[in-house]
């Protein structure tokens, strides 16, 4: 059984961004043998119509990250995305495996180590958390760092 993985991203509210930017992740994610849970994929059988939706699609996003094995979310943009700080917050709570994907380059930190706010990093570990943090896409399948160390069961 593949473990799993939780995509938090702020790309589904964008056709376009739907279209071009989340799918080479899920793929990224996909080649290291994880099953990919993208939020937005998952939700989309609910009724947007129906009184209530949107209750039930955050209870089903909290779902999927307590349930997933781990998290990679997508921290672009100055600040990120409130949902996927919602969902990253969660996850180290839960103290889930963490990744973090930022290729935007601005900073949004007082911090010089830190390219974000050092909350978001708690996640990961103190030393080498560099290994969990991923600024291209070709970096998500790295063999020498921590996701797929992580995906192989290491």
């Amino acid at each position: 059984m593949s473990r799993t993985i939780y995509l938090a991203n702020p790309y589904g509210f964008s056709a376009q961004q739907k279209a071009t930017l989340l799918p080479p992740i899920v793929e990224a994610l996909e080649s290291l043998g994880l099953e990919v849970w993208e939020p937005f994929a998952r939700n989309n059988q609910i009724d947007f119509l129906e009184a209530g939706w949107a209750y039930r699609v955050g209870q089903a996003d909290f779902r999927d990250v307590v349930e997933a094995d781990a998290i990679f979310a997508v921290v672009n943009g100055v600040p990120p995305d409130e949902g996927v700080m919602v969902e990253l917050g969660m996850a180290i709570a839960l103290h889930k495996p963490t990744f973090l994907f930022r290729d935007d380059h601005r900073r949004a930190t007082e911090s010089e180590e830190y390219p974000l706010n050092l909350m978001l990093f708690t996640g990961l570990p103190h030393d080498g958390w560099r290994e969990s943090f991923y600024t291209s896409l070709e970096e998500i399948t790295a063999p020498d760092k921590a996701l797929a160390r992580w995906a192989r069961g290491g």
